[in-house]
């Protein structure tokens, strides 16, 4: 029985022993995705792409909220003085209005989101580039993103950055 548990003590030294070895030898490194998404020359250009192709239509539904919110304004003003069948008339078409408005926000906003993960993934497509760049030519074993907790050594989004910027200019 002795020998039994001196046999499991020694496979268990050596095999942290060999871990601890390998831990050694191996290089890790993590980027934070969140600041290349966001500081990278190329989700900067993405993100002015986008405002400058919605801004129209942004600028277009304001004004339509801001040409229902003047009917309901004058609605209320002038609703006393009207007949039954004007305030009908009238709540109908504000109903019929604001139906459109609310189809067309939400159309807004899944075209917008749509071209924005069309632009993401161009950005973390190039990201990816740079960080297989940066792992194959400083020969990192191992390249982590949205880590808990890591020391700023092991952080090598900065040169990420810097190739991703350098590419776009």
């Amino acid at each position: 029985m002795k020998t039994l548990h001196a046999k499991w003590a020694l496979v268990a030294l050596m095999t942290l022993g060999t871990a601890g070895a390998f831990a050694q030898e191996s290089k890790v490194g993590y980027i934070n995705t969140q600041r290349i998404t966001t500081e990278s020359a190329p989700a900067k250009a993405a993100q002015a792409k986008l405002e400058q192709e919605f801004s129209k239509r942004q600028k277009d539904l304001a004004d339509l909220q801001q040409s229902l919110k003047s009917m309901s304004d004058k609605f209320e003003r002038d609703a006393p003085a009207m007949s039954e069948a004007q305030r009908v008339a009238r709540q109908k078409e504000f109903a019929e209005q604001n139906r459109d408005f609310q189809r067309k926000q939400r159309e807004f906003q899944e075209d917008l989101n749509g071209r924005r993960n069309e632009e993401l993934q161009k950005v973390l497509d190039a990201a990816n580039r740079a960080v297989k760049q940066v792992a194959e030519g400083e020969k990192y074993d191992l390249v982590l993103q949205e880590v808990v907790y890591s020391s700023t050594r092991h952080d090598i989004t900065e040169k990420v950055l810097k190739i991703l910027n350098a590419g776009a200019k």
